[in-house]
């Protein structure tokens, strides 16, 4: 058999496969997928937000004056912390006797408690903080203070400033 004639009688069998190819649908034909996974990770660090609300002992008479504020802690679930209190901005104040200062430097005395009685100092030493544990919510600690009685001190506005810790 020539050459040309095996070109002949192949092209147009080559022609027919091809076109019967072509004519096949894409679905006949197997598709092949793989597929792999990667790792996503994060590190949560221990944190702890602070705020707190002003006390106002209001008018001052010589009577013993009570008065409470609010401590919020918010800090990440499970972590425990402790709330201290120091012994704000008059000189001489102790975290045991507080001093709001008024006109000419004169002072008025008060204490701040963790307990509603009163009785319990809130300062900023071990023994004298308030703990928890972190719930990722703020919790309220109410701080109770009072002003002592029998003082006859000069008439005026008198301030302090309280700064709240908290150690985690």
């Amino acid at each position: 058999m020539k050459l040309s004639n095996v070109v002949k009688s192949a092209l147009p069998a080559a022609f027919v496969g091809v076109m019967a190819l072509s004519l096949t649908p894409i679905s006949a034909f197997a598709s092949t997928s793989i597929t792999t996974t990667f790792a996503v990770t994060a590190t949560v660090q221990s944190t702890c937000l602070v705020s707190a609300s002003s006390m106002s002992f209001g008018t001052y008479t010589g009577a013993a004056a009570p008065s409470t504020s609010t401590v919020t802690v918010t800090c990440t679930n499970t972590t425990p912390y402790t709330v201290g209190l120091n012994a704000g901005t008059a000189t001489g104040a102790t975290v045991t006797t507080r001093q709001m200062t008024g006109p000419s430097s004169a002072l008025l005395n008060y204490a701040l408690y963790s307990d509603s009685a009163r009785t319990v100092n809130w300062g900023n030493t071990t023994g004298s903080w308030v703990s928890g544990t972190g719930s990722g919510s703020g919790q309220g600690l109410t701080v109770y203070g009072q002003a002592a009685a029998g003082q006859y001190v000069t008439p005026g506005s008198y301030t302090d400033t309280i700064t709240a810790t908290v150690t985690y």
